[in-house]
């Protein structure tokens, strides 16, 4: 997590330190995370952030560094970066959204209806949604996109499954739905707690809708692992795609071979996974 340890908003879900003041940024940061990165040795990485909204550009330009920063000490890395929405500001959006990142993760986190006594005033269910979309318009749908759905803050099912369409129809790749546990007293208590079926049920009525990939469980996070693996394998897809379009035939020949050997061996991989 980048930018501090306070966030200048108060959702009611969320046990993360607030502040209206946070402490100065880290110049030194992008370097520090890309070390810590380099150091850990892996191949991919989920980076969040706290809301800065203390910050004129709500810190898209300190994300933006330390996303350049970490590839170019980590080229071969795939870069999930779980942003908030810079205040609706679509060219912030942009900025973020123009870095080599690889997954543009922001979370919408309830149904609409509840939104207003879930997250925090600044924070709007529409918003995210315009969020998610202008990624996937401003990158021509290049960016995979990915969000997560909370159950147990005193949604409907037909609120569940609606938040599901108006995800997809915003052009979003990948979506991920856990069950919410209070973090503190302080915060939301539990509605209910949903069963594993209605996971289940969850999962494949968004395959059914086209998202490319949905983990649905009690302990599902956003950044949940097993979507990283399946996330890993579209991402080298679409880039080795990209690539096969812009040579020759003769290349495209065998860049098609080596595709389909790659694609076996990841599919090998992801089942032992």
């Amino acid at each position: 997590m980048v930018m501090g340890s306070h966030c200048t908003r108060g959702c009611r879900f969320c046990s993360v330190l607030t502040s209206r003041t946070p402490p100065p940024l880290d110049p030194d940061e992008p370097q520090k995370v890309a070390n810590a990165v380099a150091e850990m040795g892996v191949d991919y990485i989920v980076m969040t952030m706290v809301d800065r909204d203390d910050l004129t550009d709500g810190g898209a330009a300190h994300v933006v560094r330390c996303v350049n920063t970490i590839k170019e000490k980590n080229p071969l890395l795939l870069l999930e970066a779980l942003v908030g929405d810079f205040h609706g500001d679509l060219k912030l959006v942009e900025t973020v959204a123009s870095s080599p990142l690889s997954v543009y993760a922001h979370n919408i986190e309830c149904v609409e209806r509840i939104t207003p006594n879930v997250r925090d005033r600044r924070a709007s269910y529409r918003q995210s949604l315009k969020v998610l979309e202008h990624v996937n318009s401003f990158t021509k749908g290049a960016m995979l996109t990915k969000s997560s759905i909370m159950l147990g803050l005193g949604e409907k099912e037909e609120e569940v499954r609606q938040t599901l369409r108006d995800l997809r129809t915003a052009g979003v790749s990948a979506v991920t739905l856990g069950q919410y546990l209070q973090p503190a007293r302080t915060r939301l208590k539990v509605s209910r707690y949903a069963h594993p079926k209605e996971f289940q049920m969850w999962e494949e009525e968004a395959m059914a809708m086209g998202f490319l990939y949905c983990a649905s469980g009690p302990l599902v996070r956003s950044s949940y692992r097993a979507g990283e693996y399946y996330i890993k394998s579209l991402v080298k897809q679409r880039g080795a795609a990209a690539t096969k379009s812009n040579t020759t035939t003769t290349t495209t020949t065998t860049n098609t071979a080596s595709l389909a050997a790659a694609t076996v061996t990841d599919s090998a991989t992801l089942q032992g996974e």
